[in-house]
């Protein structure tokens, strides 16, 4: 180790810190609650052997509940990584611009037809992720918009994805139940059955992503210096686009409206020079799988007994950071 590159060092010491936080937090899941987990309840559980009642709790509740935190914290602050290395703006994330949004609106709409889980919800999620990131990447180049202008028609999209998903509410009340702690993004409905479709889909968009980092490092650069040095901007573009709806729609369809996640994973680790690509999304996903998990963990034990969904913390937390960062760029 003391024969690298200064750079090299602190990026080993960030993978090493990011596999800790991750391992911690899905730990900390699995132990915290009302109920006391003992870790013989999580090796009885992880093995079918449920004759406890804390092994029981493990298997069916804390077990599919930070699995789901773990998932969607890493799909979500890789797909912000994507999102704005593919727009060329740093405040571009999910759910500020409206793709957590048109997932959400997707999932309403299965909801009020009948379709509660499987590979179908995630299907619809990742095709209104597409649509409303589509919209706004083509809007962003074919006007020239700046960082501002991008997040003004990312409001302008949340704002109008939320009033039809609010219509569909008003025209079929059933879906209300559902659509409360979809909305403020909740985890406590998730299942192993239904998060298998969502990790195949997570695990092979990371995968691809990983594989095609070298060339979403050259398409951050802008399309002039990236198509110079040899790179397809036509096909890239739209393949990265595709991966970071995916990304998004599966962690939309298992634990609801989530924001800030894809803001703010990637914005701290740019801000600890971690800039290339290869490092960056792997880096993402390990801590924004922890961080998640960790949010979550909180919200179900900070009141206890009573639980508040996790997309809350993550708003009080998001928010003003947000701010804070609006007013660095103005600065």
């Amino acid at each position: 180790m003391k024969y690298l590159p200064k750079h090299n060092k602190k990026t080993a010491l960030l993978y090493a810190v990011g596999v800790a936080f991750a391992i911690f937090s899905a730990f900390f899941g699995f132990l915290s609650g009302s109920t006391e987990v003992s870790f013989s309840d999580i090796f009885d559980g992880l093995f079918g052997n449920s004759d406890t009642v804390g092994a029981r709790i493990f298997e069916f509740v804390r077990l599919p509940r930070t699995c789901a935190a773990l998932l969607c914290g890493s799909a979500l602050a890789v797909s912000g990584a994507v999102t704005q290395n593919v727009l060329n703006n740093r405040l571009a994330s999910p759910s500020i611009i409206g793709v957590n949004s048109g997932a959400g609106l997707a999932v309403t709409l299965c909801t009020a037809f009948g379709i509660i889980g499987g590979w179908r919800v995630s299907l619809f999620a990742f095709l209104g992720a597409l649509a409303a990131v589509s919209i706004i990447s083509l809007g962003a180049r074919k006007w020239g918009a700046s960082e501002g202008t991008v997040i003004l028609m990312g409001v302008a999209m949340n704002s109008l994805l939320g009033a039809v998903s609010e219509a569909i509410v008003t025209l079929k009340p059933e879906v209300s139940v559902f659509s409360a702690d979809f909305k403020s993004g909740d985890l406590s409905g998730a299942t192993l059955d239904r998060l298998l479709p969502v990790f195949v889909i997570i695990l092979f968009s990371l995968a691809l992503l990983i594989l095609l980092s070298p060339h979403l490092e050259l398409l951050s650069m802008g399309d002039g210096t990236a198509t110079a040095l040899g790179l397809n901007t036509r096909l890239m573009r739209p393949i990265f686009l595709v991966l970071a709806a995916l990304l998004a729609g599966s962690a939309v369809s298992v634990g609801g409206l989530i924001s800030f996640v894809g803001l703010l994973v990637p914005h701290a680790l740019k801000r600890l020079a971690i800039t290339q690509t290869r490092h960056l999304i792997p880096l993402c996903a390990l801590f924004g799988a922890g961080f998640v998990t960790l949010c979550d963990t909180l919200a179900r034990t900070l009141f206890a007994p009573y639980e508040i969904p996790v997309g809350i913390i993550l708003a009080f937390i998001g928010a003003p950071i947000f701010v804070a960062i609006l007013i660095g760029k103005k600065r």
